[in-house]
This record gives structure tokens, C-alpha cells and sequence, in this order.
């Protein structure tokens, strides 16, 4: 039996946690169901009570604690352990149904896809030995467009994730309502679908000469692949949640059970960029 999931990734305060929160809410008002699965060891306050906790087998404060680390080291062997006891996340996931999306609200190192495989290697086990269908959703706070060179930072991690995980992948700009007014339509279509040229321009203006060759190098590393593209998503939305499940439910193939109605005219405000293959 195929199960459905998403990885919610990307780096600290980019507004994972509120964006799970505000994608459950809108699948039970929608009579979908989901699972909340909490991997963050150093997590302590929810708007939903997870359904699974990493905190239950093991928390990061007793880690660091007995094992004299910092909160990276410590999140890292945090999830060394979870790695070794893969067993517990299968018992606590039970038999999830067909019409059930589960969501993996993830930490904000991103060492633990950049650095070392482990998240990559728990996207295999889910896949591999649990069935799941599993997609990525990697998010970006919308702010970065304001400062260039972050938003560049951002978009090199970006498609680091997308290499790595080896998964469907989506990526979303966070807290859209940050920036509504500081952005015009026009300007942010260069994010959501970067242009390079346009963007080393800019980059050029706000860095040393010196470094000049560099961002010409990162800009062509980008196009070359071409594989980053945004959507835009305002948590407190309910119209731009739905438009985001709704490119999650094409990553997971899940068809037969995708409630969005297509039909309905997009808020005027409101613009999609293409989606990622």
C-alpha cells in the first residue's frame, strides 16, 4: 500500500512550523487527513500536538547534556540515533491510509542535507522500506529578494536539497505578506522564476569587484541547471495554502484522492509561477 508524505525543510525561521500548522488546518477543513510528525529534537511549542515526536525517543537537551555538545552537534547526533532506530519511526507511523497525507516538519540545519546524507538517507528509507510517496517542499523567507546576495545563498541551498534528496521537489517563498509592499509584481517574477543575467547585475552593484568573476560562475551554475523556480506562499492565506497542496498533491501523484478545485477563478493578486518537473 503507497503512502503520502512531505519533507518541510529549509534553513531556521524560514516559517516551516507555521507552515505546517497552516496546512493542517486547511486539510481538516477540507475533510483530508494528515499526520504530524515532529523531527525537530529541539522543538518545544506546537499550534497542533504531532502525532509523532522524535522528542520520544530522544531529546536534544539530554544529548547535549551527556554528551558534552552544542545544539548542532547535538542535532546531528540526534539524528545518527534516529537513523539507527528506524524501527521506532515505522512503529509510531503504524499503517497510515491511502488518503492520508503525513507531514515531516523538519529542523533548520541544513547540515543534515548539505553536510551529511541523513536526510537523503531517510527519504530512501521512507521510500524504500515504507512505501511512501514522498515529496520535498524546501522553504525560502520571501525577504531574502531584498537583499540579493542571500536570496542567491538561498537559491544554491535550494537546488543543494533538490540534488541531494533525490525526491520531487518543490520550492516555496515564505511570508509572501513581508514583502507584498515592498515588491512590485513585475520585480518579484525575477525571484520566481530567477533570471540570471538580471540577477548578476545586481549582484555586480552590491560586491566588491573582486568577486565579480565569482558571481558570474554561481549565476551560471544556477542557469545551467535551471531547476529552481518559487511559488509563493502567505501561511494566513487559506487561497495560497490550497494553491501550494495543491502542487504537493501533483508531486505525490495522488490523484484519486486531490480535492483542489481547479475551477475556481485565482485571486487577482495572486500569480503562480510554472511548476518544477
Amino acid at each position: 500500500m503507497s503512502r503520502f508524505g512531505v519533507l518541510v525543510i529549509g534553513p531556521a525561521g524560514c516559517g516551516k512550523s507555521t507552515f505546517c500548522a497552516a496546512l493542517i488546518a486547511h486539510i481538516k477543513n477540507i475533510k483530508r487527513s494528515c499526520v504530524y510528525v515532529n523531527l525537530d529534537p529541539a522543538a518545544e511549542e506546537f499550534e497542533y500536538e504531532p502525532d509523532v515526536d522524535i522528542k520520544d525517543l530522544i531529546c536534544l537537551e539530554d544529548v547535549m547534556d551527556e554528551m558534552g555538545l552544542g545544539p548542532n552537534g547535538g542535532l546531528m547526533a540526534c539524528f545518527e540515533f534516529l537513523m539507527d532506530n528506524l524501527d521506532w519511526l515505522e512503529s509510531e507511523l503504524g499503517e497510515t491510509g491511502e488518503d492520508s497525507l503525513t507531514i515531516f516538519d523538519c529542523p533548520g540545519q541544513i547540515e543534515l542535507y548539505t553536510h551529511v546524507p541523513i536526510l537523503p538517507n531517510l527519504a530512501k528509507h521512507l521510500t524504500g522500506h515504507m512505501s511512501f510517496n514522498l515529496c520535498a517542499a524546501y522553504l525560502l523567507e520571501s525577504t531574502f529578494v531584498i537583499d540579493k546576495s542571500k536570496f542567491f545563498a538561498g537559491t544554491l541551498s535550494a537546488m543543494s536539497a533538490m540534488i541531494m534528496l533525490e525526491i520531487p521537489h518543490i520550492n516555496i517563498l515564505s511570508k509572501m505578506d513581508l514583502v507584498r509592499n515592498q515588491v512590485s509584481k513585475r520585480e518579484l517574477k525575477r525571484f520566481l522564476d530567477p533570471d540570471p543575467s538580471i540577477l548578476a547585475s545586481d549582484i555586480h552593484a552590491e560586491t566588491n569587484p573582486r568577486f565579480h568573476r565569482l558571481n558570474e560562475c554561481v549565476v551560471s551554475l544556477i542557469d545551467d541547471f535551471s531547476m529552481v523556480q518559487f511559488l509563493q506562499l502567505e501561511s494566513q492565506n487559506e487561497d495560497s495554502v490550497q494553491a501550494t497542496l495543491s502542487y504537493i498533491d501533483d508531486c505525490l501523484g495522488w490523484s484519486d484522492v486531490q480535492e483542489p478545485n481547479i475551477k475556481d477563478e485565482p485571486d487577482q493578486d495572486w500569480e503562480e509561477p510554472a511548476r518544477d518537473e
